[in-house]
């Protein structure tokens, strides 16, 4: 090998290394890991048992709330998302796991399930997210929690829809600090999907 080639080889090396030492310091982000947050459906008082089995589908989710983002919107119609936190899974899987929940705090079925198990539930409910946001009204400092569901109840035998009902919540928030904020989510889901839950038990109720 020449002095030359010998040059030009170690030059490469060289230019290589820097390059790749270039890429780590571009991929290595200091920004801190966002806070993630969970919901959780409040205690309840379950009715009278009901011998149905019900499989809860992953909810849909509408375009701009399907993310783990946290959303907020603007008077000028502007949907946005909090910095610095995300929701502990993305929304569709939250409110799957906080209806089942709420299922088995405010319900007395004889079992409740993902829809892992549908073709075993005689039953399926499936929910659309339409509303999960907090909004900021003009000359408001302190957002109000929005949330609606829109819920269809069916038989799994035949995928048969035996009723449709809408539940709404809004909650405001006690200040405008993230903290309250996630929890006047959780209130406003929470009453919402409670208004789901009743309304289930009262269709399954009529049929045992």
């Amino acid at each position: 090998m020449s002095v030359r080639t010998s040059v030009y080889c170690v030059s490469l090396l060289l230019a290589v290394a820097c390059a790749l030492a270039a890429c780590g310091s571009l991929f290595s982000s200091k920004v801190p890991a966002p806070t993630l947050y969970r919901l959780s459906a409040h205690p309840g008082t379950p009715g009278p048992e009901i011998a149905a089995d019900l499989s809860v589908l992953k909810p849909l989710v509408r375009s701009g709330l399907d993310t783990d983002r946290i959303a907020v919107s603007y008077p000028d119609r502007r949907l946005d998302y909090y910095a610095g936190a995300r929701w502990s899974a993305s929304l569709d899987e939250v409110v799957q796991e906080m209806a089942l929940q709420s299922f088995h705090t405010h319900a007395n079925l004889r079992s409740v399930s993902s829809d892992a198990s549908v073709f075993s539930a005689g039953y399926w409910l499936e929910i659309d997210v339409d509303d999960f946001q907090a909004e900021y009204t003009t000359g408001e400092a302190i957002p109000t929690i929005h949330v609606h569901f829109s819920a269809r109840l069916g038989k799994a035998s035949d995928r048969r829809i035996l009723s449709r009902f809408d539940a709404s919540a809004t909650q405001l928030a006690a200040d405008n600090r993230l903290t309250a904020i996630i929890a006047a989510y959780e209130q406003a889901a929470d009453t919402a999907l409670a208004e789901i839950v009743a309304e289930t038990a009262r269709v399954l109720g009529a049929k045992h």
